[in-house]
């Protein structure tokens, strides 16, 4: 993450990352505005591109050729991704409610959520069928499908509600699919029945009439059994229910109908129409709040109705980005004017597809050909990104209007920033974003910050010795909220890993320059973030220091406390020959972040990258002392070589590690092998020399890794072998599912240090 020179003077906050969304970051990407700081929220890093999905599931394309990663273009338009779900919006303080984190400030808001299956307005509907929204939901229910279809005996029967476009869709790409996995299967493809449900009299009822036939045609064809004026009005387990009295049997029940607004979008005050759609105007602002924009599907045009379809969102995508500027320039908006007829390629499950645009239809393989190149080449747009903009560059003529005390101190933010003490952070901000944080109490903090004073008061409590570390560094990701966590997370692991208990710390934080609210709201959220993992550690904030600085960075000084008498320290210099190696979370964080930042990362390798990184050691160290280790450290910037030769150097041993063993987070073996490496690797990779044969592991996907520095990694441990299977299968039951032996301790041989290397040719 790189500080920007231009100070934040606005936030524009995307909710969703749907198809107007993509098209905004990507434009947004192209054209920044100095001074707006942009934040999408999502709960989905995967976001699908609907023109493309029954391809996907009819098996001609790949989970990745239909999905955008909106964390890594978000990464590329600069804007801040936060991988949560949004439960409301508090519209007079102008901030977005989520379910994990604090509250998001927002000076324009947009939102770009899609709809949402109304399934409880039929009986049984929510707990028995499966919508296709949320996409991610319905993706592992249809994975789910495939693997027992593929083994069970039998026939199976599927019913598809919905008798639109996308229900008529789905229904034939499933079809096809699950066809071909029978007869791959050596079975009887006509064990599949496939059953369509629409409550009127016709199918696909905004087309003209020679689609409708031509549909018609093709599902007689292929022997989908097609249920007129049939209504559902009753779900249960494996059971359906039209308003004619008529019911079915059926293996899986997919939803594709009655899809209404987000039910969070009730308590926001805005003005809904009466299936829950947010109303707009023709600038796509909401009826209710002109600093809130709505479009796609949640969206609901006054002046002219829409079809629910994609590409409406995906033309909704330039006047957004234009009047999303124009909004925070002060300048007239432009209206959004809708065609009065679109092109719609609708496919039949294989390769062939019809044409339909007003009273225009056509059908083929080579409309199947014509909708494939479309597709793709809007995939493209967001697959294969240019070269990453400048950043802090201000166009001319373009600047956000301020009142007069923004005006004050954007030009403060801007001048030459002083040192020493003239560099912390203002103490008005400073109390008001500390007013909000509630560390946890603790009995042996005698002066903390609940009476803050020039520094903190601790007991020492009987019998007790003091423990101490100190880390400190620059964010890595553009979540202050995340990146709190981690960074208190890092900071404790040292105290774990000596098997102490965490008492107190003390925070250095430094924030980047600007508006002092956004300063506020910045140092708000990570200091909310680091305090829940301090507080769930039963670590109290006691104090600390917080200054400007060109990027944001956050370390702790954190004190723990051990036994006086030292029993039950684990030390690095405790490992004995027979001790069983075991790690705690897999490794990867280096090669991960390092190809992040250069846009050659999957977002959910990221995701899972940060979920793992945000994983308390605490419960781990307990297990691993229970089980009789003697010997531990935390994975951080050396990497797991370096501190295994930490731990061998004292102890007097040798180790021998299974390189095939090693756990590791998905994604880092492709970006190590692709030569993308932390700036730390060269110097870790001295400690080669350690290695006995390193030659015949150099080809092995897991060798780099070795010297791949952590960032919050697990803990490295030595137990005894005869308790080692027991205290994995305990870490995974406490939440560790990663925990593994990799490796054992020998004797110490004729050459000090040394490390020997078990791999897989």
């Amino acid at each position: 993450m790189q500080g920007e020179e231009t100070p934040v003077l606005r936030d524009v906050v995307l909710i969703g990352g749907g198809h107007s969304h993509v098209g905004v970051l990507r434009m947004w990407a192209m054209k920044p505005l100095p001074g707006v700081r942009l934040t999408l929220i999502c709960s989905d890093t995967d976001t699908p591109y609907s023109g493309m999905l029954p391809g996907y599931i009819a098996g001609h394309y790949s989970y990745e050729e239909v999905h955008i990663d909106v964390r890594r273009l978000a990464e590329f338009a600069g804007a801040r991704y936060y991988h949560d779900s949004v439960v409301g919006i508090d519209r007079a303080a102008r901030r977005v409610l989520c379910r994990e984190r604090p509250p998001v400030a927002y000076d324009v808001l947009s939102i770009n959520i899609g709809s949402t299956p109304r399934l409880g307005q039929v009986p049984g509907a929510d707990a028995h069928a499966v919508p296709v929204k949320p996409i991610r939901q319905f993706n592992e229910r249809w994975l789910d499908l495939l693997q027992r279809v593929r083994g069970q005996a039998g026939d199976t029967t599927l019913a598809v509600v919905g008798g639109g476009a996308g229900g008529v869709e789905l229904a034939l790409a499933m079809q096809h699919r699950l066809r071909r996995e029978l007869q791959a299967a050596g079975r009887d493809p006509d064990a599949l029945h496939m059953h369509l449900f629409t409550a009127g009299s016709v199918i696909l009822p905004t087309h003209n009439g020679a689609v409708r036939r031509a549909f018609e045609r093709v599902l007689r064809q292929r022997g989908v059994a097609l249920h007129r004026d049939a209504e559902v009005v009753r779900v249960a387990a494996n059971t359906l229910e039209s308003r004619r009295g008529e019911t079915l049997q059926a293996d899986e029940i997919v939803w594709v109908t009655q899809a209404g607004g987000a039910a969070w979008l009730a308590g926001t005050g805005l003005a809904l129409d009466e299936a829950g759609f947010i109303r707009v105007r023709d600038t796509l602002q909401t009826e209710s709040d002109p600093l809130i924009f709505a479009a796609g599907d949640c969206a609901s045009m006054i002046e002219r109705p829409l079809e629910k379809a994609g590409v409406f969102a995906v033309r909704m995508g330039p006047p957004l980005t234009e009047n999303l500027r124009r909004t925070l320039l002060g300048q007239p908006l432009k209206p959004y004017r809708p065609q009065r007829r679109w092109l719609a390629l609708i496919s039949t499950g294989d390769r062939h597809a019809i044409a339909s645009r007003g009273a225009f239809y056509a059908r083929g393989d080579w409309v199947w050909r014509w909708k494939d190149r479309i597709d793709r080449r809007f995939m493209q747009r967001f697959s294969e990104l240019p070269a990453m903009p400048e950043r802090g560059a201000k166009p001319a003529g373009e600047a956000i209007p301020l009142d007069a005390a923004e005006q004050t101190q954007a030009i403060s933010a801007l001048a030459m920033r002083c040192g020493g003490c003239g560099a912390k952070v203002g103490a008005t901000v400073l109390s008001r974003a500390l007013a909000r944080i509630e560390p946890v109490e603790r009995d042996d903090v005698l002066v903390g910050l609940h009476a803050p004073d020039d520094a903190a008061v601790l007991r020492i409590p009987p019998g007790k010795a003091v423990v101490q570390t100190v880390d400190f560094f620059r964010a890595f990701i553009d979540d202050p909220w995340v990146f709190g966590r981690i960074a208190a997370n890092h900071a404790l692991g040292d105290i774990f890993a000596m098997g102490a208990e965490a008492q107190s710390a003390t925070a250095i934080a430094t924030v980047p320059p600007g508006l002092e609210s956004k300063v506020e709201d910045t140092l708000f959220q990570m200091m909310t973030g680091a305090v829940s993992v301090l507080n769930e550690a039963g670590c109290a904030l006691v104090g600390g220091h917080t200054g400007e600085g060109r990027e944001l960075a956050l370390g702790f000084a954190v004190n723990g406390l051990i036994d006086a008498a030292l029993a039950g320290v684990m030390t690095k210099g405790g490992l004995r020959p027979g001790d069983v190696l075991i790690l705690t979370k897999p490794i990867g964080t280096g090669t991960l972040f390092a190809a992040h930042a250069r846009l050659q990362a999957r977002g959910r390798w990221i995701d899972a990258a940060l979920e793992s990184m945000q994983v308390s050691n605490r419960a781990a160290v307990a297990c691993l002392i229970a089980h009789g280790a003697r010997a531990c450290t935390d994975l951080t910037g050396f990497g797991l070589l370096g501190h295994l030769v930490e731990m061998t150097r004292p102890s007097g041993v040798d180790a021998e590690l299974e390189l095939e063993a090693l756990p590791v987070l998905a994604g880092a073996r492709e970006t190590a092998a692709a030569g993308i490496l932390s700036s730390l690797q060269p110097a870790n990779v001295r400690l080669r020399r350690a290695l006995r044969n390193q030659e015949a592991a150099l080809t092995h996907p897991n060798y780099p890794l070795l010297f791949d520095p952590q960032t919050a990694g697990g803990l490295l441990a030595g137990v005894p072998e005869d308790r080692a299977g027991a205290c994995i299968a305990a870490l995974h039951a406490l939440g560790y599912p990663h925990a593994v032996r990799i490796g054992r301790i020998l004797p110490q041989g004729d050459a000090p240090e040394s490390i020997r290397l078990e791999f897989v040719e």
